[in-house]
């Protein structure tokens, strides 16, 4: 995560009302960062499940366990595919999932899925990346929007939804969910200021090619941070190339 991301992470975390003593379901948990968060928000009281289907992911999220402090929430991590997990019914006290809803086929049939595991009140914290209203900036910048084009396009092409921000509150009610706050917070890139597209390229780069979105070639990821960086401070341009949204909800008290 940037510095940002991270941020806005845990402002939201810590707007949700979680307290110690609590279990708390971490969905879509990739290499641990937000269950990390969670078991240090929450302390040694608590448990913290965090599921992902990559074991590969997993193994790094568990390779980081014994470094955890001593005033972390119990951690554990589950290999599951999220459409198939078998959840026990009302054994949480709350349930977090990062960039996981954008990828569903039926976000709505996934939340009432996902919200049985709650205790009846249970919190759902969930945050969610949208390109309506990006990129945006005064200058041109053609490489920042080539990059972003690169990134969006792969994964719409996989099945996201772009517009998952702006949809996310109607779901969450469809699945009849009670919404208590919807938020939004441009990432803004500074001239000077790091910036991880090019990282997330890097990460991305064979499920660009096999989109057929971009070549390696085409993209020269060995220079694009470089490049990003250069093209920005010679426009002295300040850059919003994402957009999170944060929905803090509640499963019905009966």
């Amino acid at each position: 995560m940037t510095d940002q991301r991270d941020r806005f992470t845990r402002r939201l975390l810590a707007d949700a009302g979680l307290c110690s003593g609590m279990r708390v379901l971490d969905i879509g948990c990739g290499r641990g960062e937000v269950t990390r968060l969670l078991g240090a928000l929450l302390g040694p009281t608590s448990e913290v499940v965090g599921v992902d289907r990559d074991p590969r992911w997993l193994a790094v999220a568990r390779a980081q366990l014994d470094a955890r402090p001593a005033s972390s929430a119990t951690l554990r991590y589950v290999e599951a595919e999220l459409d198939t997990i078998e959840l026990e019914p009302e054994s949480f006290d709350a349930l977090t999932c990062r960039r996981v809803l954008m990828y569903q086929p039926d976000p709505v049939a996934t939340l009432r899925h996902l919200a049985r595991a709650l205790r009846p009140g249970g919190r759902l914290i969930i945050e969610e990346t949208d390109a309506t209203m990006v990129p945006a900036s005064l200058a041109a910048l053609p490489l920042h929007r080539q990059v972003h084009r690169w990134i969006w396009a792969t994964v719409e092409h996989e099945g996201a939804d772009p517009h998952i921000g702006f949809h996310l509150a109607a779901q969450l009610e469809d699945a009849g969910l009670i919404v208590d706050e919807l938020r939004a917070e441009a990432l803004v890139q500074r001239p000077g200021e790091p910036y991880d597209a090019a990282v997330i390229v890097a990460a991305i780069v064979d499920r660009i090619e096999a989109a057929g979105v971009a070549t390696r070639a085409e993209i020269g990821v060995e220079t694009l941070a470089e490049r990003l960086e250069a093209e920005r401070e010679a426009a002295r341009a300040t850059y919003v190339g994402d957009m999170s949204f944060g929905a803090l909800a509640r499963r019905p008290a009966s």
